[in-house]
């Protein structure tokens, strides 16, 4: 039979592996890092829903279109909310 090949193993030692990429991070060498525009996109996103949430709590009822949406105004503040964290996700 024959011997297999012994693969020299790297050393880990403080600083340097942490630096090393892991190989569940999904990042591999070819991802590049998210746009400058970006992380502003989704600082708004999770701004305006929060503010849409907690403006509706406050005067829901004296804002027309609060009024006509009803319970739908939770469904566009998690919305807002949600696009924010999914884009919280990708950004690199």
């Amino acid at each position: 039979m024959p011997k297999s090949k012994v693969r020299k193993k790297p050393s880990y030692s403080g600083v340097a592996a942490a630096s090393l990429p892991t190989s569940g991070s999904g990042h591999g060498k070819g991802s590049k890092p998210s746009a400058p525009w970006y992380p502003v996109v989704m600082s708004a996103l999770l701004v305006l829903g929060l503010a849409y949430l907690v403006v509706y709590y406050m005067a829901g009822d004296s804002l027309g279109f609060m009024v006509s949406l009803g319970n739908w105004n939770f469904a566009v503040g998690f919305a807002l909310l949600i696009a924010g964290l999914g884009m919280a996700v990708g950004w690199r």
